[in-house]
């Protein structure tokens, strides 16, 4: 009895679709998947085809674009296309990493707070106070006490993506906990680690990957916000925030130096939260089934 009830399965289960499958049955993944895939290549290959981005010219400072630089020179004379191709490494870079610490950490932590009621309360309360405090002035905060790098803008940016995460995965682990093929293993004395890998993690996915296109557009535009408050990456390091920090006192006069990044930033969020929508409208299949 206990090998039949531990092979229970949950009724219905969703079909499995590969990423190409979903791509060509919803045109938000398609698209929006294109146009990442493009502006990846452009960070990726990019900067081997461009000028130092940190190489000064004061006798090109503040040129328009056209034959001084495509998308013209900053007040040092730099080349602001190369400062925008160098700076969506950084974007990218911030957008990827945040999102899957982010989804890994708040895994793990919802799985225990909605399986295991003791801890439920403990770890709910701390997601309570990190989302009580305004993600900018806290990841503002962990910069100033630690330094402005990489590393640490990271790491300011995922703590207060983790309580989204936690919720979620904590949301769907009390529904699934009441299913009966999770009672069944209960009564079979499977252990709660095989449990939550085999019954309850599976229940999990779907969620996790829209909810991680949803943090990476965050995390990229948040990013950008502590660059142009001076509180993100360092400005030696180019990133589309910095950049239109930079900018903003000869706004006026060199609206270019704003332009370029700024409209590469939101076309890149766009296409984030669009493949997002598409994943969420393929994957939860009480949408799919209305939009049949």
């Amino acid at each position: 009895m206990a090998d039949h009830a531990t092979d229970i399965e949950p009724p219905a289960a969703a079909k499995e679709l590969s990423l190409a499958q979903i791509a060509l049955r919803n045109r938000g993944v398609f698209w929006g998947g294109a146009v990442l895939v493009v502006i990846a290549l452009f960070a990726l290959i990019g900067p081997w085809f461009v000028s130092d981005p940190t190489a000064l010219n004061p006798i090109n400072r503040l040129k328009p674009p056209g034959s001084n630089g495509l998308f013209g020179t900053d007040m040092l004379g730099r080349d602001v296309y190369s400062r925008v191709i160098n700076g969506a490494q950084v974007s990218l870079i911030v957008g990827l990493f945040v999102a899957v610490i982010a989804v890994a950490l708040g895994l793990f932590l919802g799985l225990i707070a909605g399986y295991i009621r003791l801890m439920d309360a403990l770890i709910m309360r701390l997601m309570d106070g990190l989302m009580s405090i305004p993600a900018i002035l806290l990841a503002i905060a962990l910069i100033s006490l630690s330094g402005a790098t990489l590393t640490t803008v990271i790491i300011a940016i995922v703590i207060p993506e983790i309580p989204r995460v936690v919720r979620l995965v904590r949301s769907v682990v009390l529904t699934v906990r009441e299913e009966p093929y999770v009672e069944a293993a209960i009564a079979a004395g499977t252990r709660i680690p095989t449990i939550l890998m085999r019954h309850v993690l599976p229940n999990t996915i779907a969620p996790l990957i829209v909810q991680a296109t949803y943090i990476c557009g965050s995390a990229m535009i948040t990013e950008s916000i502590l660059g142009f408050l001076g509180a993100g990456i360092p400005p030696e390091i180019p990133s589309w925030g910095n950049i239109m920090s930079e900018g903003r006192t000869f706004f006026q006069l060199t609206p270019w130096i704003i332009f370029f990044p700024g409209i590469c930033l939101a076309v890149t969020v766009l296409a984030v939260n669009v493949v997002g929508d598409g994943l969420r409208d393929t994957l939860d299949p009480r949408i799919a089934r209305n939009m049949r």
